[in-house]
């Protein structure tokens, strides 16, 4: 008997009709003979509605207790479930996170998981029940609730799955698999059959929705391969697994926006060793995310440092940097209407001409290019946030992924 662990978004579970959809699909699948975890996320939009209570409270709520409120939502959740697969004729038992030792540490609303106690799941699997279990959320070591972000429950997907030594860890969401762009913004785009965890860890950083990039990051660590699933089909959706080597015969595999980004930049900072590190200590230490940083030097012996964050983090980043810039006697801007564009392929690694390519799809259409930055499998070009669907779309045809692929 295998263990299959099985996730469903809030898309999924939105309301008593499609939590007894996923009930009756986890008994399919308890019926085909594996152990079934399920983990829930909030039901559709609960999350932003107790954000938005919060903030009808204060404008700055505390961040333990936006932990404590919003850990709520998933609770309400794996109870329904619990009950709609007990009244299926299934029985099930319904977990917190803390219930089934899921330790974090303590950086609230940005926690990170550091061990599991799959015991408790483990006895209540072989006793026959469905293990549902809260996603988003766990503990800290002293017992306070704490949230793992946006996409957390996609984290508590593969680190259960890794813990337990699932045989399958499967991703259900409201499209059927990964696709070279986002299909509301590019018509033609394809699903992708296969990809490996280096390129969706780029493109989950980079804007795509369906996995968080801290999800793949566990799986790749643990070799998880993911299963990314429709809730409302059967078909095969996208494996994520390691690299095969017939993998890099496709230069890109997929094309991503990412179009709520703020660039902040400091102009006239002391070109000296060590400045970088107390610019970027001083962020880290204000858990300020930092995306791409590019510094470039100038004749009077100063440098200009820019950077991108997340347009949820610029409040906190414009509290450091302005600091920063008055002790450091330089000048600080902020600019909210930036976009980035990628690509992303492990073909890139053995193909040349990629950048020129799409170089040359925006310069065709007068996008203006204002950051490059690149990995080995990745290339990002910040841009104007009014130009950026344009872009993903440009980005996308140069590359011919609107082809359909072969099976």
């Amino acid at each position: 008997m295998g263990i299959v662990v099985m996730k469903f978004g809030g898309t999924s579970v939105a309301d008593a009709d499609k939590i007894r959809a996923v009930a009756r699909r986890a008994i399919e699948t308890r019926k085909a003979g594996n152990q079934v975890i399920l983990v829930v996320s909030a039901m559709g939009d609960s999350t932003d509605v107790l954000v938005d209570l919060a903030r009808q409270i204060t404008d700055n709520p505390p961040k333990r207790e936006m932990d404590q409120l919003l850990a709520t939502g998933e609770q309400v959740t794996i109870s329904l479930v619990a009950m709609a697969l007990e009244s299926l004729g299934q029985p099930a038992i319904s977990f917190t996170a803390g219930q089934v030792g899921m330790v974090t540490d303590d950086k609230h609303t940005k926690a990170r998981i550091k061990s599991i106690d799959v015991r408790r799941i483990h006895e209540q699997l072989d006793a026959g029940r469905i293990v549902i279990v809260a996603g988003f959320q766990g503990v800290t070591e002293d017992g306070a609730v704490t949230t793992l972000g946006r996409g957390g429950s996609n984290v508590t997907l593969v680190a259960i799955a890794a813990a337990v030594k699932a045989d399958v860890c499967e991703n259900y969401t409201d499209v059927d698999g990964i696709y070279t762009s986002d299909p509301r913004i590019v018509p033609n785009a394809q699903k992708i059959n296969v990809m490996t965890y280096d390129e969706m860890l780029e493109l989950a950083s980079l804007g795509a929705n369906v996995l968080h990039n801290r999800a793949v990051e566990f799986a790749k660590k643990y070799n998880v391969p993911i299963h990314v699933r429709g809730t409302q089909t059967t078909n095969k959706g996208t494996m994520i697994v390691a690299e095969t080597q017939d993998m890099e015969r496709i230069v890109v595999s997929g094309a991503a926006l990412k179009d709520k980004i703020a660039r902040v930049t400091l102009r006239n900072v002391p070109n000296k060793p060590g400045m970088a590190a107390k610019i970027f200590h001083t962020i880290a230490k204000a858990n300020v995310v930092v995306d791409d940083i590019i510094q470039t030097t100038n004749e009077d012996k100063t440098a200009t440092v820019a950077f991108t964050v997340d347009l949820g983090e610029i409040a906190d980043a414009k509290k450091v940097v302005d600091q920063l810039g008055k002790e450091l006697d330089c000048s600080v801007t902020f600019e909210d209407g930036m976009a980035k564009v990628s690509v992303v392929g492990v073909g890139m690694r053995v193909h040349t001409g990629v950048a020129e390519r799409m170089f040359a799809a925006f310069a065709s259409a007068g996008i203006n290019i204002q950051n490059i930055t690149t990995s080995e499998i990745r290339i990002s070009c910040l841009i104007r946030r009014d130009q950026g669907k344009e872009a993903l779309r440009l980005a996308h045809d140069a590359f011919g992924l609107g082809k359909a692929r072969k099976k």
